[in-house]
């Protein structure tokens, strides 16, 4: 059956290989930057960057969700779901529905407003699923990235 559990710093290999597959789904596995040593200092370190619940069918990993606290100047304390996955043979079974609880529960408990995240505009059956979570889709904002030589390029201006 289903559990859920806190990642540790013992699960960062385990971590890591999932987040891999995710990145494989979403056709962008070279796009991963982040080594074992990397998840290690910043989900596990002094300073934590991230929280991360690992599910379970049985023994078998079947997903894990990955988030971290953020503040908005309008609505106070939030939480941003980096990652919610659920590999492809316990997908069905409310393994998903299940993490996103887990996450909102955290998030309550932490005294939250608000639980965000992004989905990919071709994923229809992750936004339906959401819809039907009552999520709402905020189509009028665009995401916006800075990175690599760009961002590097921006921080060397003085």
């Amino acid at each position: 059956m289903l559990s859920i559990r806190p990642a540790t710093i013992n699960d960062v290999a385990l971590l890591r290989m999932l987040i891999c597959e995710l990145a494989d789904y979403e056709k962008a596995l070279d796009k991963v930057l982040n080594t074992e040593v990397d998840l290690a200092r910043d989900g596990f370190g002094p300073q934590p960057k991230f929280r991360a619940l690992l599910a379970y069918w049985g023994q078998e990993p079947a997903g894990y969700a990955l988030f971290f606290d953020f503040y908005s100047t309008w609505r106070g304390r939030q939480m941003f779901l980096e990652d919610v996955f659920v590999r492809e043979a316990f997908r069905g079974r409310k393994v998903g529905k299940a993490l996103l609880a887990a996450v909102a529960r955290i998030a309550q408990s932490n005294g939250c407003h608000a639980l965000r995240w992004e989905v990919l505009d071709w994923n229809h059956n992750a936004i339906e699923f959401y819809k039907s979570l009552g999520a709402e889709f905020r189509d009028a904002w665009r995401l916006v990235v800075l990175k690599d030589d760009h961002l590097r390029r921006l921080a060397e201006i003085s």
